[in-house]
């Protein structure tokens, strides 16, 4: 468990993973079963200008970690929060109680991305990423391994089964 976990009374989660695996889908969907609170980092960022202005080559913003830390610091402490964000190593290690990394297999991550409008680049940046398991291995080198979780997540059988056992995981908290 985290360090500080002990002085909350619900947990945090982190839902990470490559952009279109489902995180998003996956923290609304937990949110509504458990009450907790879903803090979409990309959102967050866009609301309060947490970012350094616009990447080109990424065609996304360029976040200021620094900056989105301190305005989720006193939010964290309170506990009961899943944070999606398709990051992970820049957080807190004490924030979080449960660490999940979404996977899904690559050709329903290029269709999904594709019918978002994503660049060929772009897709194929994060296509690449999931094949290399990019952020997995970033969540195990960020946290202790005990609250790293890899889910599946090509369906919405996945889904429901996924926020049925991290449903689960927060009542026994």
């Amino acid at each position: 468990m985290a360090q500080d976990s002990n002085k909350r009374s619900k947990p945090n989660i982190l839902i990470t993973g490559t952009p279109g695996t489902g995180k998003t889908t996956t923290s609304l969907a937990l949110a509504e079963a458990t009450q907790l609170r879903h803090i979409n980092i990309g959102d967050l960022v866009r609301e309060k200008n947490l970012h350094d202005g616009w990447d080109e080559q990424f065609e996304s913003h360029v976040i200021n970690e620094d900056l989105v830390c301190d305005e989720l610091e006193d939010i964290m402490q309170e506990g009961g929060n899943i944070v999606d964000y398709h990051g992970c190593d820049f957080f807190p290690e004490r924030w979080f109680d449960r660490v999940v990394v979404l996977q899904t297999e690559t050709s329903f991550l290029y269709d999904r991305l594709s019918k978002r409008d994503y660049s060929q680049k772009k897709i194929s940046n994060n296509v690449e990423c999931e094949i290399f398991q990019i952020l997995l291995e970033e969540a195990k080198d960020s946290y202790s391994e005990d609250i790293v979780v890899a889910l599946r997540s090509d369906s919405i059988e996945d889904i429901s089964r996924n926020v049925g056992s991290l449903t689960d995981w927060v009542r026994n908290w």
